[in-house]
């Protein structure tokens, strides 16, 4: 647990011991100044900031111009209709096209879907978690999920007790996001 305290409040030791990037093809320092400042601006100074840029690598591999099949936009691969509901709470988010505005606005969601996780007794990371799987799936889709386990075991369950039981492509996501950080460690 502490070890997955310490992968989620990271920014200000790695600032400080001169984190400049990590030698990984995926970890650039492309964007770094937009995931850096929404990341802070949406969940506060004491989130590491790389999460949200892993789950950009795993989104689309940080590519602008990425359009899924089923019509995910940008590095954040966000539906125009999650975006124009994004910014029906937040008018500032200007373009999805943009990836400034398009990694604003996913950040965004995921603080939204963070907090639908708020009343569970979960860890931090795991409420994170939560949030990347809600992001990939839908909401829906995880609670249900939770709520089946929860049911079974009589107890709130975490993360990796849950992971079973989401869509694979859900699993894989989230496993992703979490190998990409594990590497920028």
């Amino acid at each position: 647990m502490a070890r997955s305290l310490l992968l989620l409040f990271l920014p200000t030791l790695a600032l400080a011991a001169g984190f400049k990037g990590v030698e990984h093809k995926h970890w650039t320092n492309q964007y770094d100044r937009h995931f850096r400042k929404y990341a802070k601006h949406y969940f506060g100074p004491a989130i590491d900031w790389r999460w949200f840029k892993a789950q950009g690598i795993a989104e689309s591999g940080l590519d602008p111009q990425a359009r899924s099949r089923s019509g995910a936009v940008g590095i954040m691969q966000i539906m125009p209709t999650t975006f124009e509901y994004i910014r029906k709470k937040n008018p500032a988010l200007r373009d999805l096209q943009q990836p400034r505005w398009n990694i604003a606005a996913a950040i965004y969601y995921d603080r939204y879907l963070y907090d639908k996780w708020k009343d569970e007794p979960l860890v931090e990371n795991d409420r994170l978690f939560f949030a990347f799987g809600a992001y990939n799936a839908g909401h829906l889709r995880i609670r249900r999920a939770y709520n089946r386990l929860l049911r079974k075991l009589g107890r709130p369950a975490g993360w990796e007790e849950v992971d079973d039981l989401v869509p694979g492509q859900t699993r894989h996501y989230v496993r992703r996001i979490r190998k990409l950080m594990a590497e920028a460690l």
